[in-house]
């Protein structure tokens, strides 16, 4: 076999490889989103999948860790609730009532699982009755 060929041959192996690698590690990132309500009317199909959830912490179901290193709460949507638990740091800014996107999995027990919370909604931190272009001007 020529040296050209081995070359031709090595290249298209390790393409390949690489192109391989590089979808196994985007495959493993995506996740679903959905609201609650959709999730919970879809907790059958979820369970064990990737899933990332919308929805508004639910009053007086919040339970932190001292400091910070997990929590529980319910996940509350428009019509029904979802049991989250989260293993991991929980931002300063989780709180009752704040609007999270909750990333994890659907356990067997309807529980979903999180590995990351998410408060949304920075604009609310701005001062009333000042935009964005207004207290940027100042």
């Amino acid at each position: 076999m020529s040296t050209g060929v081995r070359l031709a041959l090595g290249s298209i192996v390790i393409a390949a490889a690489t192109g391989y690698m590089a979808y196994l590690g985007a495959s493993a990132g995506w996740s679903y989103y959905v609201t609650t309500d959709e999730c919970a009317r879809r907790m059958e199909e979820l369970r064990g999948c990737r899933v990332r959830v919308s929805g508004q912490v639910a009053a007086g179901s919040l339970m932190v860790a001292p400091r910070r290193e997990s929590a529980s709460f319910r996940l509350a949507g428009q019509q029904s609730q979802i049991e989250v638990r989260c293993r991991s740091t929980v931002p300063d800014t989780l709180a009752e009532g704040k609007d999270v996107v909750v990333e994890g999995r659907i356990g067997n027990a309807d529980i979903l699982e999180a590995n990351q919370v998410l408060t949304r909604c920075a604009s609310k931190y701005e001062p009333a009755g000042e935009t964005a272009t207004t207290a940027h001007r100042k």
